[in-house]
């Protein structure tokens, strides 16, 4: 099930913005004081490093990823969701504007 509102939030004002624009997103903190960001990224191919573990939730577009250590890309669409461990890096690779949800481990 695709994530439609997150309610009750306190919303970062400033965008996170990485890769000259090519993802933007906003961070968010629960009431129980869990931390989320929601942004998008546009086409291109990007590497990401992690500090905490990752969960990419998809909630509009697609994209494929390749996770450390993988030879292998695989899809991800809208209502579909990806772990990534902590200390770690993921490439990203996308076609049409890929909305998402992180949620941080």
């Amino acid at each position: 099930m695709t994530t439609q509102t997150i309610d009750g939030v306190s919303v970062n004002t400033q965008a996170n913005v990485y890769f000259d624009g090519k993802c933007v997103s906003h961070g968010l903190t629960l009431p129980d004081g869990t931390k989320l960001s929601v942004g998008v990224i546009l086409p291109a191919t990007l590497t990401f490093n992690t500090g905490a573990p990752e969960i990419m939730e998809c909630v509009g577009g697609s994209c494929e990823y390749k996770l450390d250590g993988s030879n292998e890309w695989l899809k991800s669409s809208a209502g579909e969701e990806f772990s990534i461990p902590g200390n770690s890096k993921f490439e990203i690779r996308v076609t049409e504007p890929y909305h998402y949800i992180c949620h941080f481990g």
